[in-house]
């Protein structure tokens, strides 16, 4: 009799166990959803170009060649007006503003209602393309820090009014770049302009020069 119960007992323990591994076990794969639902479905990480060679770098890290991309064509779309400056111009800022830091976008909407009043923009028609030449190398992006950069970039600033030419000029942009990685729907870059870090320059360009 005492065997018997001592069998009966031992298969009640072992049952015992059971229930607390599974029990044990469920609150894992719990833990484990919980995980796996929080992690981020999206993970932005910037290659160079050119990956022959291979690269190797922390995800978070952003590379030249990507901050100069980013602040040109950000930079050329702001500038594109291919009918009336007057409509085009403010449209534009409203556009890219997730591109935008609010300061710099403050900055080029006083930069719209001062140039609409001097009437520099109605039927005014702009672009803005690289210089020959002058296209992206490291010594065009000076990083400040982890998140923060400035892209020289070097454009033929083009303007006619009424299709007919009224400015073409060389100017150097200093744009600055910050990582603002927040809204990944709006802004996939991570990347805003926050305008000019100094005054732009014009630029006078011998034949043959390639800075």
């Amino acid at each position: 009799m005492s065997r018997h119960k001592r069998a009966l007992d031992d298969r009640d323990s072992h049952i015992r166990s059971l229930r607390i591994g599974c029990a044990v076990l469920f609150c894992g794969c719990l833990l484990l959803g919980y995980g796996w639902y929080s992690a981020p479905k999206d993970l932005t990480v910037h290659n160079p170009p050119d990956l022959r060679s291979g690269s190797t770098r922390a995800w978070w890290e952003v590379p030249p060649s990507t901050v100069y991309s980013f602040a040109y064509y950000i930079f050329q779309q702001l500038n594109r007006w291919p009918k009336d400056g007057s409509v085009e111009y403010e449209q534009n800022i409203y556009n890219l503003q997730a591109f935008l830091t609010s300061s710099c976008r403050s900055f080029l909407e006083k930069d719209f209602e001062r140039r609409k009043a001097a009437n520099e923009l109605k039927n005014r028609e702009r672009s803005v393309l690289e210089i020959p030449g002058r296209g992206f190398k490291n010594s065009r992006v000076e990083v400040e820090g982890r998140d923060s950069w400035v892209a020289y970039l070097d454009l033929v600033t083009d303007e006619r009014y009424m299709s007919e030419p009224v400015k073409s000029s060389l100017v150097r942009y200093p744009i600055r770049v910050i990582r603002n990685d927040v809204d990944p729907e709006r802004n996939p870059w991570g990347l805003v302009l926050d305008c000019y870090a100094e005054v732009p320059q014009l630029l006078s360009i011998r034949e043959g020069e390639d800075e």
